[in-house]
């Protein structure tokens, strides 16, 4: 996968993170990892141990790996949406302390999971909008909501939100889901007349130029990275699955990002964590 990827962007096999380099600085990437979650497990009468330590543990590898000088967390820091709950007080302020003695700048971009989360973050934590932030060439934001235009400008999009798995189907009826990241082209001119009238902005007249005059932007987005989700305990949604018009309108996608058309998914490329690539998503299908 690393060859298909712009220069600046390099995920970090076998772990769903994402390395940017931009001279001398190197920010870690992460998303989604959803502490917490097991409450809502809890309430189906399900009991099951935090989570949060081995989360921990993997992100401390990660650091020791990657030698980051700034970590990103790209949205849905923890789940319960607009509540706290007891564990959540509990393990995402003891996961932050712990990091921070290894990172000295952290940045949150708010995803739609993460209501009431700053209480929890120690104060050299940034939160940022869900709108999202450009990195040189590379605009981050979490996927459930447009992102600022200014992120036109970036040549690679990336976002979390989306959880994308693939799933494979055995002639015994046997089903195997595994983790992936997407790349996809972005129509840009298309997308940026989306993205506009999402933000009730009208775009009736040449889009480019709207950019260029109205937000000093020259239009150059043309890819999107979907990110897998960190907390491997959570389920993720096959976007290999076969299926007819209600399946793809439930689908199309988790976000307004999918949801504009303007994403090639059929064509996407998928890659498993260890970079291997799989093929297409249309060519996937077959199998699911």
């Amino acid at each position: 996968m690393r060859s298909n990827l712009n220069i600046l962007l390099s995920p970090i096999p076998p772990f769903p993170a994402l390395l940017i380099r931009r001279g001398r600085e190197r920010v870690l990437v992460v998303a989604d990892l959803h502490i917490g979650w097991e409450v809502a497990l809890a309430q189906e009468g399900i009991h099951v141990p935090s989570q949060t330590p081995k989360m921990l543990n993997k992100l401390l590898q990660l650091i020791d790996l990657s030698k980051p000088t700034r970590l990103l967390f790209l949205g849905d820091v923890k789940h319960t949406i607009a509540r706290v709950e007891l564990e959540e007080w509990r393990d995402i302020p003891d996961l932050f302390e712990a990091v921070g003695k290894r990172v000295d700048e952290i940045q949150v971009i708010l995803g739609n999971h993460d209501g009431n989360l700053e209480p929890l973050l120690p104060e050299t934590v940034k939160i940022l909008p869900s709108t999202g932030v450009a990195l040189g060439d590379v605009g981050l934001f979490h996927g459930h909501a447009w992102p600022t235009p200014e992120l036109l400008g970036c040549r690679s999009l990336v976002i979390g939100h989306i959880h994308p798995t693939v799933a494979f189907r055995d002639p015994l009826g046997f089903r195997i889901t595994a983790q992936v990241w997407v790349k996809a082209k972005i129509d840009g001119e298309r997308f940026a007349k989306a993205l506009l009238k999402g933000l009730g902005i009208k775009a009736d007249s040449n889009v480019v130029e709207l950019l260029r005059e109205r937000f000093d932007v020259r239009l150059r987005a043309a890819q999107l990275f979907i990110m897998p989700y960190f907390n491997e305990f959570l389920g993720g949604r096959p976007i290999n699955r076969k299926g007819g018009e209600r399946y793809a309108r439930s689908i199309e996608y988790l976000g307004p990002v999918l949801r504009s058309g303007n994403i090639d998914m059929g064509n996407a490329e998928t890659y498993l964590l260890d970079e291997t690539f799989l093929g297409t998503v249309n060519q996937l299908k077959s199998l699911s």
